[in-house]
């Protein structure tokens, strides 16, 4: 195979192929300097792509469709058959704006923690911002706090009390596009805490006062019997 080279859509090296969301693209690989017929392999990441006959011998093309955020990232290589060192890659840079919307209405309990959670994924990463009731969010320190990963974006509230009913908004930004997700929180009154040690107490207190009362009587018992 001295001599034999490839390209993959005129790209004689690796190469990374920028694409928005689309209904498809496809990757044409060629061999170069071959004086007889040259089997062609792809991959898809480390799996083999399944080939037609007619479609591997010194030209081979695949089609991805349709295009979309799962393909960001993913790599195709262009193989020899004979030679697996002869080898063309090309690496998807998928680009789409944050997939982010809808609503969500959450009941808390006055005291009780609470935590908000966005989907954040996009490319490129999108700038992120809370917003609540239409307004940025100033967070209350050991109250409140933000993670955030690259897909994940979240708001916590410890302790939640009335003052924090509102609607949150988790607000994504980037050139492609904004994405928003509201939740909708309602700080609930606190439930009555249920009196078990005084439940329990009482039922002993009858027991005894049943059982002193049966040894009171027993003699009248005795009596009768």
């Amino acid at each position: 195979s001295a001599g034999l080279e490839l390209s993959v859509n005129n790209h004689a090296a690796d190469f990374t192929l920028s694409t928005g969301l689309s209904p498809a693209i496809s990757l044409s690989c060629l061999v170069h300097n071959s004086s007889q017929a040259e089997e062609l392999l792809w991959y898809r990441g480390a799996g083999r792509v399944d080939l037609k006959d007619g479609n591997k011998v010194n030209i081979s093309n695949i089609c991805i469709s349709p295009v979309n955020e799962s393909d960001n990232g993913v790599t195709f290589t262009c193989r020899l058959a004979r030679d697996k060192s002869v080898q063309v890659s090309v690496t998807l840079d998928v680009q789409f704006p944050p997939q982010l919307s809808g609503e969500e209405t959450l009941h808390v309990e006055e005291g009780k923690d609470v935590t908000m959670t966005c989907n954040s994924k996009s490319n490129p990463q999108a700038q992120s911002t809370w917003l609540k009731d239409n307004q940025s969010l100033t967070l209350q320190q050991n109250r409140q706090n933000l993670y955030q990963t690259s897909e994940v974006l979240q708001l916590s509230i410890r302790k939640v009390q009335k003052s924090d009913n509102g609607t949150y908004t988790c607000l994504l930004e980037s050139r492609l596009g904004n994405g928003t997700r509201d939740f909708h929180l309602i700080v609930e009154d606190k439930k009555p805490v249920f009196p078990k040690e005084a439940v329990i107490a009482a039922v002993v207190v009858v027991t005894i006062t049943i059982l002193f009362g049966i040894v009171a009587q027993k003699d009248r018992f005795f009596k009768v019997w």
